[in-house]
């Protein structure tokens, strides 16, 4: 049976008129990569829709490993993150949320651990020439927000799975659009998530 990997990515936010993540998304959806069928998915940018959204599509597609990905406009390299953690906080979102700090779950971990090869995504992204860097931290907006959401279904489930969340620069067209911020061909953009994908294994129990 083919393997599912759930990918997604958010809606344009805040003062940004494009996401790069939506066209990762919907490029890559239905492809086949290292033996997994990518299912696409765009997340709403509201703290109170997009856990459950992700939650979701984690009971509709039932994969088998999870990647979300996120703009960090203003980083020059493709950041896989270590580490989410139990705390709403930001600028308001979407729909006119502003988080102060809020625990995501009252009974949560302080901290979740990501469960995707971070380390060898960054290797096999070096090798191939794009800039990559592991992040410790995902922020406390929509990103953190979704990559805790998924961790903490896993711990609930007592499942292992590669699961977690990676930060992509800006493109071209955002920092045209923005302004004076590092940007990436939206090519190569889509190209260093395919090879963050080639180095997933899938995992049951």
């Amino acid at each position: 049976m083919m393997k599912k990997l759930m990918l997604t990515g958010f809606e344009p936010f805040l003062h940004f008129k494009t996401n790069p993540t939506m066209k990762i998304v919907e490029e890559l959806d239905g492809q086949v990569i290292n033996g997994f069928r990518i299912y696409g998915r765009i997340l709403e940018v509201d703290f109170k829709k997009s856990g459950n959204q992700i939650l979701d599509c984690w009971n509709e597609i039932k994969p088998d490993a999870v990647i979300s990905l996120g703009l960090a406009a203003g980083r020059s390299a493709i950041t896989p993150e270590r580490i989410a953690i139990n705390c709403n906080d930001g600028e308001q979102d979407n729909s006119g949320n502003l988080p102060s700090g809020e625990k995501i779950m009252e009974d949560g971990p302080d901290g979740l651990f990501s469960t995707l090869p971070i380390r060898s995504m960054v290797d096999k992204l070096k090798q191939q020439n794009y800039p990559a860097a592991i992040s410790n931290s995902a922020g406390a907006y929509l990103c953190n927000h979704v990559m805790y959401q998924i961790l903490y279904r896993l711990k609930q489930k007592e499942l292992i799975r590669p699961a977690g969340f990676i930060h992509i620069p800006a493109s071209h067209e955002l920092a045209i659009q923005y302004g004076k911020i590092p940007s990436w061909f939206q090519e190569d953009l889509t190209q260093a998530i395919r090879l963050c994908i080639e180095t997933l294994e899938s995992y049951s129990q």
